[in-house]
C-alpha cells in the first residue's frame, strides 16, 4: 500500500481535523496522500486534489471520515479493487462502521495488511428518454422515484426481465441493494437483506393499496419502471443514492441492473453486522 486516498464531511470541523491528522500521520510513515477536492481545499492542501469520480483511481486505500453520506459519495465511484474504510463521527451510519475511537487500532491492521473486506453489491441505473443522453450512474444503496410534496398520487408501471409485474400507484418506489436496505428502504417499511446476499428490493412508498408489498428478488434481474399517464405538471424525481437526481417524465424509462463492478468495505475487526444493528436500531434496549 502506497497511497491513501481521503475524504472527510467538510461540514463537520471535527472531520476535517480528523483528516488533517491522519494525512500527517500517513505522510511520516512514508505513504502518499491524496484528497477528494473539496475536503483538500478545506483543511488547506493544494497539492493532490481530485475530483471525487477520480479520487480512487490514484489511491491503494480509501479513508472516509463522517458518516454514511460521505462514504455513499466516494464509494459510488471507486475502483472494485481499491477497500474503502469509512470511520463514524458521530452520526447514524451503518455503513461507517468504525468509530473514531476505534480508528487507530484499525488503521494499524490495514496499513499492516491484517484486515477484511466485504464485498458489496452495486447497481447500475439509466434513465432513457427522447431527451435523455443514456448516462450511467451507480449506486451503492438505491434508486427512488418520489413525487414532491404538492404532487398528487403517481402511478408506475414496472417490469422485471422483460416481465410485466404491476402498477404500483403511491408517492413513489424504491429499488435498493442489500446495502441500502438499511436506509430509505427501511423507512418506507422494507426489509432488513443481510448485505451480502444476491438480492434486489423493490419497496412502494405510501402505497395507494395496502396489498402493494416490497418484493425481494434475485439481483440478476433487470428492473425497468416507467410513469402511467397521464403525468401532466407532475413533478416526479428518480433520485441516485439520495445524492443525484433528476425529473422525470412519462417519456421516461428507469432501468436498474446488477453491475459487474463491486464497493470494497473494510470491516471492523471488533463487531459483526448484527451488532451493528442491535447498536444502531437499538435492539433490546427498554
Amino acid at each position: 500500500m502506497r497511497s491513501v486516498g481521503i475524504a472527510a464531511k467538510i461540514t463537520a470541523p471535527a472531520a476535517l481535523e480528523y483528516a488533517k491528522r491522519t494525512a500527517d500521520d500517513l505522510r511520516r510513515r512514508g505513504l502518499a496522500v491524496c484528497f477528494e477536492e473539496a475536503t483538500g481545499h478545506a483543511i488547506g492542501e493544494t497539492k493532490n486534489c481530485f475530483a471525487r469520480a477520480e479520487l480512487g483511481a490514484h489511491a491503494d486505500l480509501l479513508i472516509t471520515f463522517g458518516g454514511d453520506g460521505t462514504l455513499l459519495s466516494v464509494a459510488r465511484h471507486a475502483p472494485d479493487h481499491v477497500p474503502i474504510l469509512g470511520v463514524n463521527m458521530g452520526t447514524l451510519g451503518f455503513l461507517t462502521e468504525v468509530r473514531r475511537e476505534e480508528f487507530p487500532a484499525v488503521l494499524e491492521r490495514v496499513l499492516a495488511g491484517n484486515y477484511v473486506v466485504e464485498p458489496r453489491v452495486t447497481f447500475n441505473a439509466r434513465v432513457h428518454g427522447p431527451e435523455r443522453d443514456g448516462k450511467e450512474y451507480r449506486v451503492l444503496n438505491d434508486v427512488a422515484i418520489n413525487k414532491t410534496a404538492l404532487s398528487r398520487i403517481i402511478e408506475m408501471r414496472v417490469t422485471v426481465a422483460g416481465q410485466f409485474v404491476s402498477t404500483f400507484r403511491g408517492d413513489g418506489l424504491i429499488v435498493c441493494t442489500p446495502t441500502g436496505s438499511t436506509a430509505y428502504n427501511l423507512s418506507a417499511g422494507g426489509p432488513i437483506v443481510y448485505p451480502t446476499m444476491g438480492a434486489v428490493v423493490i419497496t412502494p412508498i405510501c402505497p395507494h393499496m395496502l396489498t402493494n408489498r416490497p418484493l425481494v428478488l434475485p439481483d440478476e434481474l433487470d428492473i425497468e419502471i416507467s410513469i402511467v399517464p397521464p403525468s401532466d405538471r407532475q413533478e416526479i424525481y428518480v433520485t441516485l443514492d439520495g445524492q443525484e437526481g433528476m425529473p422525470l417524465t412519462e417519456n421516461d424509462r428507469v432501468c436498474v441492473r446488477k453491475s459487474e463492478e463491486r464497493v470494497l468495505l473494510v470491516q471492523s475487526p471488533d463487531k459483526n453486522y448484527f451488532d451493528v444493528l442491535r447498536t444502531k436500531l437499538k435492539w433490546g434496549e427498554g
